[in-house]
Order: structure tokens, then sequence, then C-alpha cells
């Protein structure tokens, strides 16, 4: 097994669960500022760990 393609997966599987964190704070979202700059920041960090790991995955060439 590749070592890239399990990093990747773990990033997206990171990336995933971030913004499914970001989903339910805006759900819950009570109009307060902490909870606005906590779903800015996990929308944010979700979006860039799941780009990343996607990408990681698709570049990453299969060698046997």
């Amino acid at each position: 097994m590749n070592l890239k393609r399990i990093f990747g997966a773990l990033l997206t599987l990171l990336g995933i669960g971030s913004l499914i964190y970001a989903a339910v704070l805006f759900v819950n979202n009570s109009s307060g500022t902490r909870d606005i700059k906590s779903l800015v920041i996990f929308g944010i960090l979700g979006l860039i760990f799941f780009i990343a790991g996607i990408s990681l995955i698709r570049t990453t060439k299969d060698e046997a």
C-alpha cells in the first residue's frame, strides 16, 4: 500500500468531518459571534483538507 494514498484518504476524511461539523454549526447558529468564527474556521480548514486529500489521492500513481 502506498503511504501517500493512505495520508490522502486520512486528509479527505478529516476534511469531510470538518465540513459536516461546520454544517451542524451553521444549522444550530444562535447568531453569536463565537459561533460564526468557529463556523468559518472549520469550514475553511475542512475545505482545505478535503481538496488536499483528493488531490493527493488523484496524483499518486499506483505502483506494484
